[in-house]
């Protein structure tokens, strides 16, 4: 538990202190937002606000963890001291992700126009972090032979519907190709709901303190320690509470400079890397399923996009005066903070019902 509270702690310092510092150095480059004809007219003000932010996130997210490890450390805490294979990787995935929207969103600044890397760049770069994560969360078991993912399709915990049907290589295929679709599409998702001030970032902050507590949830609950038929099966899931909190705590504190009116903003930098680390979270904690409802609101936002581009297509009429979904509501008047609230609203109830979903099966079970 200290350990989980040095990590929130630490993340939201830097990220309170450390993005004025960084805004500094974005307006003395002049790295700002570009911002797209096709928009809200209302955008145009934000034209030229420093962008990228999503760097202090992924930096606050993994020197707050390596803190929390350096601090039980230095408390004599051995058995905590050494950073785990499910926590290692889920920063590779969010610090992989966060280099291909930096990437892009470099080369919007750079090049002065609203496209960065081309669709098919940006997909290849997320799928090359992607099948990287996969492949090695099926490696490095425990002494209980657990590894920090499974080829079984989970929802609250592993479900017998298992990939690996057709044999280990079969399965290993398979498995990387439903975590690639996870990870892009939870990224993606987190990327469309980065449209109005503060939005993504504080919805994200809800779904990383859901991790958090399903994490501290199942160390207690665990199958090690746990002689209960009820138990998780999860490799390092303290270590992956750590990592949540971490996250949980710098986008709080990046949030203060994100809120509107937005002094700074997270880029595909921040959005791709906070997409990555929350699929990233679901899949060691096993719990792939239910990030649909945690994130329900990306999810949302990510279908009215779906939904629009499928009837102009097959109709050519829109469904939304304009995709994603917060903007249909910028163009029918709704002010930017208005819409902001209450799409928190929104994100929090999904994440409390996620979160009595993942509760509820626990106490059936131990019935």
């Amino acid at each position: 538990m200290l350990a989980v509270l040095v990590a929130a702690v630490v993340a939201l310092m830097i990220g309170l202190l450390g993005t004025p510092a960084y805004m500094k150095f974005l307006v003395k480059r002049g790295y700002g937002q570009i911002i797209r004809d096709d928009g809200p007219t209302a955008h145009h003000t934000k034209r030229g606000t420093p962008t990228m932010g999503g760097t202090v996130i992924i930096a606050a997210t993994i020197i707050g963890y390596f803190a929390a490890h350096l601090s039980t450390s230095f408390l004599g805490n051995r058995g905590y001291a050494e950073p785990t294979a499910s926590g290692m990787l889920v920063l590779f995935l969010m610090a992989g992700l966060g280099l291909v929207g930096f990437l892009d969103d470099y080369i919007k600044i750079s090049r002065q126009r609203s496209l960065g890397l081309r669709s098919r760049q940006k997909l290849a770069g997320q799928a090359l972090v992607a099948i990287v994560f996969a492949v090695l969360a099926l490696r490095f078991p425990d002494e209980y032979g657990n590894t920090p993912a499974s080829t079984a399709i989970s929802f609250v915990r592993d479900t017998p519907l298992d990939l690996a049907f057709g044999g280990t290589l079969a399965g290993t295929a398979l498995f990387v190709i439903w975590a690639n679709i996870m990870i892009s599409g939870t990224s993606n998702g987190v990327n469309l709901t980065d449209g109005l001030d503060g939005l993504a970032t504080g919805a994200s902050t809800m779904v990383f303190a859901a991790y958090v507590l399903i994490g501290i949830w199942q160390s207690n609950q665990n199958c090690t320690g746990a002689l209960n038929l009820n138990c998780y099966d999860v490799r390092d899931p303290l270590d992956l509470a750590v990592v949540a909190a971490g996250g949980m705590g710098a986008c709080f504190g990046f949030l203060w400079w994100n809120a509107a009116p937005a002094k700074i903003f997270m880029g595909d930098t921040g959005s791709l890397a906070l997409g990555g680390a929350l699929a990233g979270l679901a899949i060691t904690t096993r719990t792939e399923l239910l990030v649909i409802i945690l994130g329900g609101l990306f999810v949302t936002i990510t279908l009215s996009v779906i939904i629009q581009v499928a009837s102009f297509k097959s109709t050519g009429k829109r469904v939304f005066r304009m995709a994603p979904l917060q903007h249909h509501f910028e163009l029918k008047g709704w002010q930017e903070v208005t819409i902001v609230i209450r799409f928190w609203i929104i994100a929090g109830l999904f994440v409390a019902f996620g979160l009595g979903l993942f509760y509820a099966e626990w106490v059936v079970g131990a019935l």
